[in-house]
């Protein structure tokens, strides 16, 4: 039996294989001075080349007409927009292939709307693709091919992330979306085409915290006694030596009555001040422990032989243990049993 190469289908954020967090992204986009390649029309053999990645012709939009779902239909309350993609990797050729499909339900600042989508390949924040620009619509339909020369060794590394923008009269570029997709969780081999959709979530601006700054969700299931950590991302961390050799991790540990329980580690990511992790992790914890149990995340630096550096930590729990933000969050998963709650945090030095 002959099997098609590329079968389409949908992977809904509440059916991925882990608790699936929309991610935010702080970084801001220097509008005149990124460098960017716009498909131009022409022939579909045409290649458009950039620092590693190129635009290629266009595609078939009957490939993409999935059976009809929720996706389509459901949007939360507060929900500024939903964006699909698809993504497939050729091992051979080391081609990351993104197809742009569809955005949905917009919500721009004025009454028309003419949207565009750059896409980046993190860490590089500095060169990226764009699709054309769809004129008066809500609901634009890219249908366009994109694709970045990555090594398979580093492409559970890297992260794509996809800034919507609306043009207006004066052909200023405003901000009305993004979605971050971590790539270490997917199962990219040959044959194996994922059409996924993500919520847009607006881009924090807040500048980075003295020692940087990490996000994380809580959920604490009262029935399971099973709290969980989904260790997110973090941004702006001071390394003390910026290399591709320099690796960043977080450790979570559980401490009741300051004394340690356990702790879990990420995987370790090389070379970036602003990792995305989009790790989960369970600790079991009685109901009756949630007023003596604290949660420390620390981030910290591996160097190949040398010590690991602690570059900051913060700790999240009850009264007993803390303040502020970090209070806040706890109470509020308490407060919310088995929902995922989702916060920035400033990084400490203290021990």
């Amino acid at each position: 039996l002959s099997r098609s190469r590329s079968v389409p289908f949908i992977i809904p954020p509440t059916l991925h294989g882990r608790d699936w967090i929309h991610l935010k992204n702080e970084e801001q986009v220097q509008e005149d001075s990124d460098p960017y390649m716009t498909p131009q029309p022409g022939a579909r053999s045409s290649f458009h080349s950039l620092a590693g990645a190129y635009v290629v012709g266009t595609i078939n939009p009957d490939l993409y007409k999935f059976p009809e779902d929720k996706s389509e239909t459901d949007f939360p309350d507060g929900n500024i927009g939903r964006l699909w993609f698809s993504i497939e990797y050729e091992q051979e050729s080391e081609r990351l292939l993104v197809s742009l499909i569809k955005v949905r339900k917009l919500q721009p600042p004025a009454d028309s709307c003419s949207p565009f989508v750059k896409i980046y390949l993190l860490p590089d924040e500095r060169s990226y693709l764009q699709s054309k620009t769809k004129r008066k619509t809500l609901n634009p339909q890219f249908d366009e091919n994109f694709v970045f020369q990555v090594s398979s060794k580093m492409l559970l590394q890297r992260t794509l992330k996809f800034l919507v923008y609306h043009v207006d009269k004066q052909k200023k570029h405003h901000l009305l979306g993004q979605v971050i997709f971590p790539l270490k969780n997917e199962a990219l081999t040959e044959d194996n085409k994922l059409v996924i959709w993500r919520d847009l979530e607006k881009e924090n601006l807040e500048p980075p915290s003295e020692y940087g700054d990490i996000q994380f969700s809580l959920s604490y299931n009262d029935y399971l006694g099973r709290l969980t950590v989904v260790v997110l991302r973090a941004r702006g961390l001071k390394l003390q030596e910026e290399s591709p050799a320099v690796g960043v991790y977080v450790k979570v540990s559980l401490m009741n009555h300051n004394k340690f329980i356990k702790s879990k580690k990420t995987a370790v990511l090389l070379g970036t001040p602003n990792p995305v992790y989009n790790e989960t992790f369970s600790f079991k914890a009685d109901q009756t422990e949630l007023d003596t149990a604290s949660l420390s995340l620390s981030v910290l630096q591996s160097n190949k032989g040398e010590k690991t550096l602690l570059l900051g930590r913060v700790v999240v729990g009850p009264f007993m243990y803390t303040r502020g933000k970090e209070l806040e969050h706890w109470n509020e998963m308490i407060s919310k049993p088995k929902e995922l709650v989702k916060r920035w945090h400033a990084l400490c030095h203290s021990t």
